[in-house]
């Protein structure tokens, strides 16, 4: 065995290939907290799909997963893509089609609307048409490229890798239009989900303020996403868990705490567009302080059906702490918190709903 020797030679830069990756490709990052409007983000020709965009990789990510906007232009598609990591497309503004293929496999094509979801299965070829000549249509992607990108550090493979998942796709006719199969839980599983802003919700007790919600398990990922509402004049209880839940607004006025714990509390206030990623392990709640219910799409890890890197469905993020869940009821928060709310409600012109809330959960 040979001697070990003393050098003082660095290993390796320390960055991330994944980060290495976007340097290489040319497109801007976005980073911080926060971003006020996903329809107003400046973006940037990228060479690998032929169109604007620009990739946004927030703190709450953990980089173990990130995001992406694209615009295609009024009658034009995008270039072919294939990769070795999942994807979750919201479609932000306008309408086209998606065309999904295995090599040397049948074409199979769907089209889609403002507000719809899906998910390109892993490691298929697919291309995005816009449908409209006239008006540009917009996507918010999140992607687990950062965690495949780092644990591969093989760009080759990740975007050229030959296999097929036949058990994620194989050519299926219906693969788009099936109904799905409803879960309990409030999980509904498919792979198109046409319209997250209308559709109707379940109720959802365990976060308080009336709420509801329906879980996504899409295209056999480990991914996967939620909508949530709640009534004007209320909140959701403060709760936390793992990186990467990606909260795009799709409908109300309000604003978000965030805090680590036994840290100052963050707020950013949202409106329809914008997204927020609360850190892992930080406290954070939603607040409806406007004149219509709060909506909102949250795209992340967690999946129900596969045990990805937060485990099964996320942990316990609506039971309480005193009972080792991870969500702090009404009667135990800070009364800052309320403090605030009213604060905010009373400035806006709308009347607290909260407290038969407090009640019941008291």
């Amino acid at each position: 065995m040979p001697e070990p020797k003393i050098s003082d030679k660095v290993i390796a830069e320390k960055k991330s290939s994944y980060r290495k990756w976007i340097e290489a490709e040319g497109v801007p990052l976005v980073e911080g907290f926060f971003m006020e409007d996903i329809n107003e983000v400046p973006l940037k020709h990228w060479a690998r799909l032929n169109a604007p965009a620009v990739r946004v990789c927030l703190e709450g990510t953990g980089e173990t997963n990130d995001a992406y906007i694209c615009e295609i232009p009024p009658g034009k598609s995008l270039n072919p893509q294939k990769h070795m990591y999942e994807e979750l497309v919201y479609v932000v503004s306008g309408r086209g089609a998606t065309t999904i293929w295995n090599d040397n496999g049948q074409k199979r094509t769907f089209e889609w609307q403002e507000g719809s979801l899906f998910s390109p299965p892993l490691n298929t070829n697919y291309q995005h048409f816009n449908g409209s000549g006239t008006q540009p249509a917009r996507y918010l992607a999140v992607t687990s490229a950062p965690i495949m990108i780092n644990l591969i550090h093989n760009i080759d493979f990740v975007f050229n890798c030959p296999y097929v998942f036949k058990d994620r796709f194989n050519s299926e006719d219906d693969y788009f239009s099936k109904e799905g199969t409803w879960w309990a839980g409030r999980v509904w599983e498919t792979n198109f989900v046409p319209d997250v802003k209308n559709l109707k919700l379940l109720e959802w007790k365990e976060r308080g303020a009336g709420g509801s919600q329906v879980r996504f398990q899409i295209a056999e990922n480990t991914m996967c996403g939620h909508v949530s509402q709640f009534p004007v004049g209320t909140y959701k209880k403060a709760h936390y868990h793992g990186p990467g839940a990606h909260v795009i607004i799709l409908s109300g006025q309000g604003y978000s705490l965030m805090w680590p714990k036994g840290q100052p509390i963050k707020r950013y206030e949202w409106k329809p567009g914008s997204m927020v990623v609360p850190p892992a392990d930080w406290f954070h709640q939603h607040f409806n302080a406007g004149a219509t219910p709060a909506r909102y799409l949250a795209l992340r890890w967690g999946s129900k059906k596969y045990y990805g890197i937060m485990g099964e469905g996320g942990g316990q993020t609506d039971v309480d702490i005193k009972l080792g869940g991870h969500q702090i009821e009404y009667e135990d928060e800070d009364p800052m918190v309320r403090r605030i709310f009213e604060e905010a409600c009373a400035k806006a012109g709308v009347q607290s709903q909260m407290e038969k809330y407090y009640k019941k959960s008291a």
